[in-house]
């Protein structure tokens, strides 16, 4: 029987082969996910002989992720900002980028009412509900099998009766609930172009309704800064992430939206602009 050091020798040379830029990490997390195991007590049993019976379903994690598949949704989670988030492929994956945006909202921890629109795995808004215990959040999804992912979410970190589910397209959900002393999104903001440009695991796994925006990358933000005013309060906070390319279009399209407000770009850890918001 091969050993557990020989089998991830063998994953990782697999899966470098097929295209996998993180092979040593994406076998070692399928390896354990597998075996039931944390990735550290991989490093605890490397002489364990591995039997047929286990190594069978390490077998098809490892040809689904060498075909494309998101190691992500292999596992079924993705971490973000310190807390674990259930996903799957109704759902985008969690980015670190995104956490730029959350950083952002927790500069106004005063903020008791706050809107999360296109909320997908609930990564956002469940963050924000965990890190300000005295927030009510409403997130809305025109998908109804990814509110089914954000509400196992909201309860599995114990939110579940502060994170209020909406279906319905961009704002419009929260047209009832008005108004809100903060209000986030992180839209799709891929045009069509582009997303033949991405990743194979991203362009033929992750949801385009989530991911690609039509014409010019702008359509979503245009779609949530429309009447945008009306749906908070004195002195609201507006934040949505944002590809870099296309932040001092959203920062005029938000100024617009918003006239007397000032406005500004936040970078993220690479520098670049990821997120616009009301100064």
């Amino acid at each position: 029987m091969p050993t557990l050091l020989e089998v991830l020798r063998l994953s990782t040379g697999f899966l470098a082969q097929r295209g996998s830029s993180t092979a040593r990490l994406d076998a070692e997390l399928l390896t354990a996910h597998s075996l039931g195991l944390r990735r550290l007590d991989l490093y605890l049993q490397f002489d364990r002989p591995l039997r047929e019976d286990e190594l069978q379903p390490m077998r098809e994690l490892l040809r689904r992720r060498a075909a494309g598949e998101p190691v992500a949704y292999l596992l079924g989670e993705r971490e973000f900002y310190g807390r674990s988030f259930a996903v799957s492929p109704a759902v985008l994956i969690p980015r670190p980028d995104t956490e730029t945006l959350v950083e952002a909202a927790l500069q106004h921890r005063e903020a008791r009412r706050i809107a999360d629109v296109g909320t997908g795995s609930g990564c956002i808004a469940i963050t924000l509900a965990c890190e300000l215990p005295d927030a009510e959040v409403w997130a809305t999804d025109v998908s109804a099998e990814a509110l089914e992912v954000a509400r196992a979410n909201a309860e599995r970190h114990g939110v579940a009766d502060r994170v209020h589910l909406l279906q319905g397209e961009w704002t419009q959900p929260l047209r009832e609930h008005a108004p809100f002393d903060m209000l986030l999104s992180n839209p799709p903001y891929v045009t069509t172009t582009e997303l033949e440009e991405l990743a194979i695991d991203v362009r033929n796994y992750e949801p385009h309704t989530a991911l690609v925006t039509p014409g010019d990358g702008l359509d979503a933000y245009r779609r949530i800064f429309d009447g945008v005013a009306s749906l908070l309060g004195a002195d609201a906070h507006l934040a949505v992430e944002v590809d870099p390319r296309r932040a001092a279009a959203v920062e005029a399209l938000l100024a617009a939206a918003l006239p007397g407000r000032a406005t500004r770009r936040v970078a993220d850890l690479t520098g670049r602009d990821r997120v616009v918001e009301t100064a």
